[in-house]
């Protein structure tokens, strides 16, 4: 059975946007980067929320590489955002990017978030946040509360937040983000639910969260979507991607 088709990106004719958003995380690019271009080109995003992006020897490369793979840009993030990346179509109009580190806890991985305000056509002013929250659960809930600060301080009427939790929608830290924020499977469920791992997805720890304002029109897993095959999927990555349509209100 065939999954309702998700809204292409297009433009209202009251100034407001159909923006359509994919997070994955590719594991820094050690798999088949041609299946993970194919999936990704597939859905036909507008901004891709990148997690464990190269952060190491010739990182910038790494992320130009899959930007041009994908008939996308790179926005901004990378080794100077601990991994979070954002690329990026030519539809979007970037007002300014910002890479922000997290603070360090010993023996715990650096994190950081990759950031931007991007405005589609006639559409308000969107920031965005592309995340890699801890493995530890403390202080996977302390940078749950330090993202939400961050997507405040973008000073956007309209938000939206991607990444790899790690952690369930039953979880402190994800219900942290989710009392603040739309869970977009939770709120327009479309497609498959469980992102990890891609062998046999039973976890959902990828999410798109919408802040107010923001309409949901279908989030979830693009495993049954044309272009996207069960063979990509299982080479490109270990996670599944989640892909997301939404409607940005037009700029007052």
């Amino acid at each position: 059975m065939s999954i309702r088709p998700l809204p292409n990106s297009r433009a209202g004719d009251d100034g407001s946007a159909v923006v359509r958003v994919l997070s994955y995380n590719v594991r820094s690019l050690r798999d088949d980067e041609d299946a993970l271009a194919r999936v990704i080109r597939a859905c036909a995003p507008d901004l891709v929320f990148v997690q464990e992006a190269p952060r190491f020897f010739r990182w910038r490369k790494h992320a130009a590489r899959l930007a041009a793979k994908t008939d996308l840009v790179v926005l901004s993030g990378g080794a100077t955002a601990a991994g979070p990346l954002l690329l990026c179509s030519l539809r979007a109009t970037v007002d300014r990017t910002e890479d922000v580190l997290l603070p360090l806890t010993r023996g715990q991985h650096r994190r950081g978030f990759a950031t931007a305000v991007v405005r589609f056509g006639g559409s308000a002013p969107l920031g965005v946040v592309s995340c890699h929250l801890s493995l530890q659960p403390r202080e996977r809930y302390a940078q749950a509360g330090m993202l939400l600060d961050r997507i405040a301080a973008l000073g956007t009427p309209y938000t939206v937040a991607a990444g790899d939790i790690n952690e369930e929608p039953g979880g402190p830290a994800f219900r942290r983000i989710a009392a603040d924020l739309q869970d977009g499977w939770a709120t327009a469920p479309w497609g498959g639910e469980h992102t990890f791992p891609q062998t046999s997805p039973s976890k959902r720890i990828d999410a798109v969260f919408a802040g107010r304002g923001v309409e949901v029109l279908g989030c979830g897993v693009p495993s049954e979507l044309p272009g996207v095959s069960a063979a990509d999927l299982a080479a490109a990555t270990d996670h599944l991607p989640v892909l997301a349509a939404l409607t940005v209100p037009a700029a007052i």
